[in-house]
């Protein structure tokens, strides 16, 4: 039996020593299980290549490839940016799995505030991990990095149909730049679901997302997970929004006319003079366990249907609720001062210290009531 040290095509580095037996496939085999690459043939030190495993010594080191050719460890580009002092070398990139050809230059001069060109200005200023092949590891898609490599060599950047934008994993410029350039000037066109929810996925979980002033009339946004985003004077005009988590979302000013938002999750949600003429909300959950009260103080809600809705401690203060349908809501230490209740149904409500103090309840139905209503609740 006789053993071998071998090595990656190009490297003197990471090398296996193995029992050389069998056939020359055999060597291969072992070899690609061995340096975790997909072995096709073999060299000796001096660049002669071995097609018959009878030449092969003991204690021999042979280089493996993956069908590229033989590539000299003593001059490849490490050793030849020692003698010459340049960071403008070929170098190689494994990108998930995938490799990428390219020179420090283009990583480095066209964005140099980028996370790449940090990565890449000082040798080894980041202690970049490599492969036994020598690339550096880079733990991202190369779906998303194929694109930012060929913005940095020629200046566009060209996408394919699923790639985010906003998937800024390497470069925080040219992808914020470019994606502000190719959206038209006044566009204010209505954000569907699918951009929606590539915006969300691209956002860290403890990150605020903005989406101040926006424009999503009409989108389907049900059961999604928008928990304190901030919707302030955004359009939601007939939005989806069933079953959604709108938990301490900011929905300050906005228009939810025509919305349905039943059974949403609304624990602590801020709806401050926003627009909800005609909406559904019916079965929603106001109710925080932590105690922090939703507000929809002076909240425009007229004919807006509620029902069975569960809105403890909400702050309903001046709001406009006149035809609305309140039947079997929980308004337990509600606060109703000024409330235009006008042509209400109640009916079932539990207004138990709810505080109704100068409410306009013409017309209103308390019919079936939970708890009875005390004057002083009601009477200024």
């Amino acid at each position: 039996m006789r053993r071998v040290t071998l090595f990656v095509n190009g490297s003197a580095r990471n090398g296996k020593v193995v029992a050389v037996y069998g056939t020359l496939s055999d060597l291969l085999s072992v070899a690609s299980n061995k340096l975790g690459i997909k072995a096709t043939s073999v060299y000796n030190g001096k660049g002669g290549l071995i097609d018959d495993i009878a030449l092969i010594r003991d204690d021999d080191v042979l280089f493996v490839c993956e069908g590229e050719p033989f590539i000299d460890p003593q001059t490849d580009g490490r050793a030849q940016e020692e003698l010459t002092g340049s960071h403008t070398d070929w170098l190689t990139l494994n990108v998930g799995g995938r490799y990428f050809t390219t020179t420090r230059s283009t990583l480095v001069n066209k964005e140099p505030d980028s996370m790449l060109a940090h990565m890449f200005k000082d040798k080894d200023a980041w202690g970049n991990k490599q492969d036994p092949r020598g690339a550096f590891l880079i733990d991202r898609s190369p779906e998303y990095f194929e694109p930012i490599l060929n913005y940095l060599r020629h200046g566009q950047l060209i996408v394919n149909d699923g790639i985010n934008l906003l998937g800024r994993y390497y470069l925080a410029v040219p992808v914020a730049s470019s994606a502000q350039n190719s959206q038209p000037a006044e566009d204010h066109s209505p954000i569907s679901r699918k951009e929606f929810v590539r915006f969300l996925l691209a956002t860290p979980t403890k990150s605020e997302l903005r989406c101040q002033g926006l424009n999503f009339s009409g989108a389907d946004l049900s059961r999604l997970d928008l928990r304190y985003i901030n919707f302030k004077m955004a359009n939601l005009s007939r939005c989806n929004l069933a079953h959604a988590n709108l938990c301490c979302a900011n929905l300050e000013r906005a228009d939810l006319s025509g919305s349905v938002l039943d059974c949403a999750n609304l624990q602590g949600v801020k709806m401050l003079c926003s627009n909800a003429e005609g909406a559904s909300l019916k079965g929603c959950n106001f109710e925080d366990p932590s105690g922090l009260k939703a507000n929809l103080e002076g909240k425009f809600l007229p004919g807006v249907d509620m029902e069975g809705s569960q809105m403890t401690g909400i702050n309903l203060r001046v709001a406009t609720l006149k035809n609305a349908k309140l039947k079997n809501c929980n308004l337990r230490g509600a606060t109703l001062a000024g409330t235009d209740l006008e042509n209400c149904d109640l009916s079932g409500c539990d207004l138990q210290e709810a505080n109704l103090r100068g409410s306009n309840v013409k017309g209103a139905i308390f019919e079936e009531m939970l708890t009875p209503l005390h004057m002083s609740q009601s009477v200024r």
